[in-house]
């Protein structure tokens, strides 16, 4: 005869059976894409299961005046996002919904990056001509990196995390900085007007969109030499490349669309139309979906990665500046 659990016990377990389903659920797997809103001095949080706006960080008033690149921690739930008028780095906690730290970075920061490694932050202060690096145990700036160029705007670590790269829009060149030196080692020639930096996902590339050139360049990180270069859109700025890095995405602020690059022929496979004045992006962690900021437009633009074409536009904030997802 079968006999049948108290009652009590019953109810324990599907409580837990529930719990347990909720964490194994899409939705609580889903990673949520963070979008900077420039003149808002907010970050729109969209649900990139529903591809909705579900909430504003922070809940209530605003970062900044101007706030734009954002940056989020690979380990745990901070967003870092570039408060241009308070020459800082704003750290906010997700779960909080709050800013929690103000970093003190140097002049006109705009571009950030953090490493691989989760320790540093890097900020590009185009006014210095410099590069600061923050420790962010200690959320202080633990280095000031001098540029060779004039201007830096973005910032980028190499995948093992022994150069960074900035790209100076002013003088037409990037600077590749030795992290173990602490020193600008090259500068690279670029065309003109370089902006966005992607590297290939085993290191040995970097990918440099030049805005005035419409170009994007291929560099070889062995000598940090061009090596090639490939026509792309009007004013071609962000640049994101894949994990395996088989394509690679530009986005082309006067074209208003998006060149998608194969890297073992190095031709444009797909332009897809985007918004208006296409800015930064970010992939999925499954690299099933991109997203674009559309500065002029004030949405992001979702893309199929698999099909290259548009899914939907998702209304933000006012003059949104990039995406990071996580």
């Amino acid at each position: 005869m079968q006999k049948t659990l108290p009652h009590r016990f019953t109810s324990v377990v599907l409580l837990i059976a529930g719990v347990l389903a909720s964490f194994c659920s899409p939705l609580f797997a889903q990673p949520y894409a963070y979008v900077p809103n420039e003149k808002d001095g907010t970050v729109s949080v969209i649900d990139t299961s529903t591809d909705e706006v579900i909430s504003t960080l922070p809940k209530k008033g605003r970062l900044g005046k101007k706030v734009q690149a954002a940056a989020i921690h690979p380990a745990n739930q901070n967003v870092y996002v570039v408060v241009r008028d308070k020459n800082a780095v704003a750290v906010i906690n997700t779960q909080q919904a709050k800013q929690t730290a103000l970093i003190k970075v140097g002049d006109e920061p705009e571009g950030i990056d953090i490493s691989p490694d989760g320790k540093l932050l890097a900020a590009c202060l185009e006014e210095e001509n410099a590069v600061a690096l923050v420790d962010l145990q200690a959320n202080k700036v633990k280095h000031t990196i001098a540029t060779q160029g004039k201007n830096p705007e973005h910032c980028v670590f190499s995948p093992d995390q022994q150069w960074l790269l900035a790209s100076n829009e002013e003088s037409n060149n990037v600077d590749a900085i030795n992290l173990r030196s602490l020193k600008s080692e090259y500068l690279i020639p670029a065309t003109k007007h370089p902006r966005g930096v992607g590297f290939s996902p085993d290191g040995k590339w970097a990918y440099v969109a030049n805005e005035a050139a419409n170009l994007l360049e291929i560099v070889s990180t062995a000598d940090w030499k061009v090596q090639a270069n490939i026509k792309v859109g009007l004013r071609s700025n962000g640049v994101k490349v894949n994990a395996d890095g088989s394509r690679i995405y530009v986005s082309n602020g006067g074209d208003h669309n998006i060149s998608v690059i194969d890297t073992a022929t190095r031709q444009i496979v797909a332009t897809i139309p985007v918004g208006q004045r296409p800015w930064n992006m970010a992939l999925t962690p499954d690299g099933k979906k991109l997203y674009v900021a559309n500065g002029r437009s004030n949405n992001v633009s979702v893309i199929d990665t698999q099909t290259n074409t548009k899914l939907k536009d998702i209304a933000v904030g006012n003059l949104p500046w990039g995406v990071v997802i996580h």
